[in-house]
């Protein structure tokens, strides 16, 4: 037997799972397995001292296991935010390489702009032998049309996602080829997207949803009377500028 194996098969698992846009109850019959089986669970730290939206959605699923808030801070200095990821890693290092199972809670889906997907890859890059497993859970998109009551794609309908870093340009290029645009954190653009939905007559098929599937929700709609609105973190925009949007 290899001299490394005893060490590879002492070491704890860490297991990502998606726990949904908000709604404690829309976390995953798998995910809550995985949760509650672990020793250790990780999730992204709040700002200010307040409990972050992953935690808060976990928290009426926890028993007695060691909680990790881990420290993902909300810059774009690429030296800062390895360094930042590394930290986090060692710390979830430390829990696996003592045997512990780890379970790190991530609000929406993994795959889908997942703050998961930082750690597990400082981890992979440093750790080698690091065992991870993903379970996939509801994004933000899914949870935003549910509460507007309208399917995100129909047939061929062809769909955009565009992330907090964009620019009105490109949005008004998207918007003559694609039927279904959203708009993940649109507050920071929300007056200047206004503008170009009223030059293209689509606010009448435009809508805000903030904070989908809390307890907090708000939809906006229709966006004609909605030319400015302070918007928080968790807003988006679903655009549907197809040839036949709905009603």
């Amino acid at each position: 037997m290899p001299s490394n194996s005893i060490h590879v098969s002492a070491l704890g698992t860490l297991t990502g799972i998606g726990v949904g846009p908000g709604d404690s109850d829309l976390i995953t019959l798998k995910a809550l397995k995985y949760l509650q089986a672990a020793d250790v669970v990780a999730f992204p730290q709040g700002r200010s001292g307040r409990p972050g939206l992953a935690q808060t959605i976990i928290a009426p699923h926890l028993g007695q296991q060691q909680l990790l808030p881990l420290d993902f801070p909300y810059i774009f200095d690429p030296d800062q935010l390895t360094s930042a990821w590394q930290q986090a890693g060692d710390r979830v290092w430390h829990c696996l390489s003592q045997g512990q199972n780890v379970t790190f809670a991530c609000e929406g889906d993994l795959s889908f702009y997942g703050t998961f997907n930082y750690l597990a890859l400082s981890l992979e890059c440093r750790h080698p032998t690091v065992q991870i497993n993903r379970v996939p859970g509801i994004c933000s998109p899914m949870a935003a049309v549910s509460a507007l009551g309208l399917p995100l794609t129909m047939q061929s309908d062809k769909l955009v996602v565009l992330p907090a870093l964009y620019t009105v340009d490109e949005l008004d290029a998207i918007l003559t080829w694609a039927d279904v645009v959203v708009l993940l954190k649109v507050g920071s653009v929300y007056s200047q997207v206004w503008q170009l939905l009223h030059q293209r007559h689509l606010l009448e098929h435009s809508w805000v949803i903030v904070n989908a599937t809390q307890p907090t929700q708000v939809v906006y709609r229709p966006l004609t009377t909605y030319p400015r609105l302070e918007l928080p973190y968790f807003s988006l925009m679903v655009i549907r500028s197809g040839a036949n949007p709905l009603p």
